[in-house]
């Protein structure tokens, strides 16, 4: 997949084409062959002339001052993440050093991870799962160490019965994905992921040249276990420290509600199926595999 040379030109062009006049306040006049805002009205509403705002979308001017970007991010509508991103648009790209050694889950939350009595597991930046307890396995198959977790949410049939929201699941996950990305658009197995999705599913390619940008926040799920029935999860995101954007996933249910007891019963299934499957181990042994890196 080539690198992008014109990433603030493909940003900004795939902002305005999401808005209509009627969003910013202009008549909804005449006849238009492409969708959203002409380059002129944007240029209008920003307070820059129309041959300015073209040079950058074109990508012949990458240095815009902080007061055309802030004017640009209020006319384009942006909230707090898609300035942020629109921001690093426009700073030097960092190369990224290709990553060579397997990499590890620091061993406190390796410990955390396995006393924690609900759903977690760690993942890395190309949401790639590091490590993982018994109660996540139990709850997905895709949640266990090597699986890539976009991957299995657009190729993995499984994963769209287990997701009831798993339309909103995807779009937030592709947002999230180019909120990490940034601007390292030379980043190898990024790259690659992002090419391979964008040729096996057409849902992910849409969602990427939609050109979202989500921050990783805590949220809430919803899900259709086939032991268990529904669940209504809260889902935390916390970054793991000292890592390379590490973070640690956590399902956990409302106290006293249906949720709760079905995570609770997971847990037992789960347990059972250990002891049958390794009547030998030791039933507190950890059981969330070694952390490692996918090919």
């Amino acid at each position: 997949m080539e690198e992008r040379i014109n990433a603030i030109g493909e940003f900004l062009r795939a902002r305005r084409e999401r808005l209509r006049p009627e969003d910013v306040g202009l008549p909804a006049t005449g006849y238009r062959r492409t969708p959203g805002l002409r380059r002129e009205e944007v240029a209008m509403l920003a307070g820059i002339s129309t041959d300015y705002y073209l040079r950058l979308e074109q990508g012949r001017d990458r240095t815009p001052s902080a007061q055309v970007l802030d004017a640009l991010a209020r006319v384009l509508q942006l909230d707090v993440a898609e300035t942020t991103y629109l921001y690093a648009l426009t700073q030097p790209r960092p190369k990224r050093a290709p990553q060579v050694r397997v990499e590890k889950v620091p061993a406190g939350t390796l410990r955390l991870l396995d006393a924690l009595p609900m759903p977690a597991f760690v993942e890395d930046r190309y949401l790639t799962v590091l490590a993982a307890n018994q109660l996540a396995q139990a709850l997905s198959p895709n949640m266990r160490t090597g699986v890539n977790r976009l991957a299995a949410a657009f190729l993995d049939p499984r994963d769209r019965e287990l997701h009831d929201d798993w339309e909103q699941a995807t779009a937030a996950a592709v947002g999230q994905l180019r909120a990490v990305m940034g601007t390292e658009t030379t980043d190898p197995r990024m790259l690659a992921l992002v090419g391979e999705l964008s040729n096996k599913s057409e849902r992910f390619r849409r969602l990427w040249v939609r050109q979202d940008v989500v921050r990783r926040t805590s949220s809430q799920a919803r899900l259709h276990h086939p032991e268990v029935g529904d669940l209504e999860l809260y889902r935390e995101k916390l970054i793991v420290a000292g890592t390379d954007n590490q973070v640690l996933v956590i399902y956990h249910a409302e106290p006293g509600t249906p949720s709760e007891q079905a995570l609770a019963l997971l847990g037992s299934i789960a347990v059972s199926a250990e002891r049958t499957a390794n009547p030998a181990q030791q039933t507190n042994q950890p059981n969330r595999g070694e952390p490692s890196t996918p090919p």
